[in-house]
């Protein structure tokens, strides 16, 4: 777990990229609640990194610089799920100063490949070259946009029947650093909605595992709670999602809530 911040907001996510080299295991939450506060809470309690969800979630690309700053202060690095892997969406995570970008919906390796070409300044990728923003903090350190290229970190969904198909070549991909399952998209893709425990999505898990370790990359899963999350990583996954803000949230709640007193007692 995370245990202070380095120097500035950024520095984070370059710890991060290097925890991903040493095979250490790392702990996250997804942000779902569109609260900056929200993100600095779980930062503050100790998370490795918090992946603002603008798939799924409540808040917008407006928010992603003031929870790199707010996670930043407590050494947590900030990612971002952006709604669809086009260049516009990852090169605006990316200036806001998130240390990686989440592409969903991937189905094969050469989306995989076109999503990590967004991250990059040319002649490796298209995005676009600017340094008044807070990933060359204000122009202040244009040396970041040489670094870019190897610091940005590609998280790569695995939750499509086409991404299965294809795991090997995706995990061949350069740039794919995290394969990163989403187990409710995978079970639906799979025909087995919410059977978690079905051989066959099971088979999918260990596949993917296995593909990590072949290829040096991080085997990533979204887990419901802490338990869940150990039992994932002793199977191999090391880059640990447990839950979001809100689903921890209601959690807390429930559970504080005396027997007898709550809602549908």
């Amino acid at each position: 777990m995370s245990t202070g911040s380095a120097a500035g907001p950024l520095a984070p996510g370059r710890a991060l990229r290097e925890r991903f080299r040493s095979g250490e295991p790392t702990v996250g939450t997804f942000l779902g609640l569109g609260s900056v506060t929200a993100a600095e809470a779980c930062a503050a309690a100790g998370l490795d990194w918090v992946l603002v969800d603008l798939e799924h979630g409540g808040g917008d690309e407006d928010q992603v610089g003031a929870i790199v700053v707010a996670a930043g202060a407590y050494g947590a690095a900030t990612l971002v799920r952006v709604e669809q892997p086009e260049r516009i969406r990852i090169g605006r995570a990316l200036d806001a100063g998130a240390a990686g970008v989440m592409f969903p919906r991937i189905s094969s390796a050469a989306e995989a490949a076109e999503a990590r070409r967004h991250q990059l300044y040319p002649p490796q990728g298209d995005r676009g070259v600017a340094s008044y923003n807070r990933a060359a903090r204000w122009t202040l350190d244009t040396a970041a946009l040489d670094r870019t290229n190897e610091q940005a970190i590609g998280i790569v969904q695995i939750e499509t029947r086409g991404a299965v198909d294809d795991l090997e070549a995706i995990a061949a991909t350069p740039g794919a650093d995290v394969l990163f399952v989403g187990p409710q998209d995978l079970s639906y893709a799979l025909g087995v909605p919410r059977q978690f425990d079905d051989p066959g999505f099971q088979a999918v898990l260990d596949r993917v595992v296995e593909a990590c370790r072949r290829h040096g990359k991080v085997a990533g899963i979204l887990a419901n709670d802490r338990a869940g999350a150990e039992r994932y990583r002793d199977r191999g996954f090391d880059f640990l999602a447990i839950g979001s803000d809100a689903t921890l949230l209601a959690s807390a709640v429930s559970a504080s809530i005396p027997d007898g007193l709550g809602l549908w007692a």
